[in-house]
């Protein structure tokens, strides 16, 4: 789950991470009065929405009044912004944020994420801050200083002064990024994050240091301990369908290519669109039911494979553990009849009960291909592609 700017800035105030000062609004009139309210000669304008790169495509801009300011807002609401972190549809801007205007001496990067290889948290920072990290990592890697982060010990200050000395901080301006930085860290660890991330962390015309932008990310297995930020998501800045999923307890995420997939475990689906892409078809969706699928579970799967009309067949690929095959036949056999699947379905089942499922589809009288293994069922569904999809 992915948060806001204004709600990430939020999370960084209770945490006594400096903030510039702001009000969001979601009326040109609202923003006006949030200038005025703010005070100052200049105002920066930004559109809220979950993509990176908003100043390139013009959803960071300059007032110099407040009338300027709802101006700009008024461009931005309901507009939608495109940035290469979006498809070519962008993401509709419902709220801006209007902070006061500052003097900025230096631009820093600033970010602390899960190390998977080396299994702990990282610090990272570099002094190439207002770019993207991305861009410095291939063009100039040594600028990036890395500080892993032993979950046994936790955070150290000298973690941090490291970090600072390495971007080139003063002492005075070090002490301050430790305190960020512990903060930082208390964040990340309390909220279950999977990413903080300032970009940039400003060192101001006074010489403190200032968060300009802030960037969360939270690990959404972990969001029944957090209701207090679930209540903050926003289903108008995620794919409609994987929003719905995420009503389903299903794992979805939407591809470009034609074939449907349906997986219990989430290696299995990869592995699955794996095959499917090596015997030349092209998966149009990852999507795990887990292991305790049921027949309304993979009803809402069908669908959500279905609402994309890009899809010219159906791999179903079960492996039978936790959940009986014969029980996720019939899950299979409800959700082809109430869905009324115009496309091929080829179903591949192994494991408990495995005969009894594979009976079930042979007896339901609907046009469902069985296969006798993963690669058998990848051949069948781009077979059935090239055919045009007729079931």
């Amino acid at each position: 789950m992915n948060l806001h700017e204004y709600q990430s800035k939020q999370l960084f105030a209770d945490y006594g991470i400096p903030i510039p000062q702001g009000a969001v609004a979601d009326t040109p009139a609202a923003a006006q009065a949030a200038a005025e309210r703010l005070g100052g000669e200049r105002w920066v304008v930004k559109a809220q929405v979950h993509a990176g790169g908003r100043g390139k495509a013009g959803g960071v801009k300059l007032g110099d009044s407040p009338a300027a300011v709802a101006s700009l807002a008024e461009q931005m609401l309901g507009s939608r912004i495109v940035t290469h972190q979006t498809d070519a549809q962008g993401l509709p801007v419902g709220e801006v944020l209007v902070e006061a205007g500052l003097s900025i001496e230096r631009e820093l990067y600033v970010s602390l994420l899960t190390d998977r290889a080396e299994e702990c948290l990282v610090m990272m920072g570099s002094a190439a801050g207002g770019m993207d990290i991305e861009e410095v990592a291939a063009s100039t890697p040594e600028r990036i200083v890395t500080v892993p982060v032993s979950p046994a010990a936790g955070f150290q200050p000298y973690q941090a002064r490291r970090l600072g000395f390495g971007m080139g901080l003063n002492k005075q301006q070090v002490g301050e990024f430790v305190e960020i930085m512990r903060g930082l860290y208390q964040l990340y660890t309390e909220c279950d994050a999977s990413l903080v991330e300032i970009n940039p962390l400003i060192v101001t015309g006074e010489g403190r240091l200032l968060a300009l932008d802030a960037k969360i990310n939270l690990d959404d297995n972990a969001l029944f301990r957090q209701p207090r930020i679930a209540e903050w998501r926003d289903p108008t800045q995620e794919d409609a369908r994987e929003h719905e999923a995420s009503e389903h307890d299903l794992n979805y995420v939407s591809l470009e290519g034609e074939i449907g997939c349906m997986v219990n475990g989430a290696g299995l689906a990869m592995a699955t669109m794996d095959v499917i892409q090596l015997r030349g078809g092209r998966p149009a969706n990852f999507l795990d039911v887990g292991g305790g699928a049921t027949a309304e579970r993979v009803t809402a799967a069908f669908k959500l494979i279905l609402a994309d009309d890009q899809v010219r067949a159906i791999l179903v690929n079960i492996f039978g553990g936790i959940v009986r095959c014969d029980l996720i036949a019939e899950g299979i056999i409800a959700a082809v009849r109430e869905v009324d699947v115009k496309v091929p379905v080829i179903v591949r089942l192994e494991g408990t009960n495995v005969a009894q499922g594979r009976q079930m589809l042979a007896d339901s009288g609907l046009a469902i291909t069985p296969a006798d293994d993963l690669d058998d069922a990848a051949r069948k569904a781009v077979a059935a592609t090239a055919q045009g999809g007729a079931a």
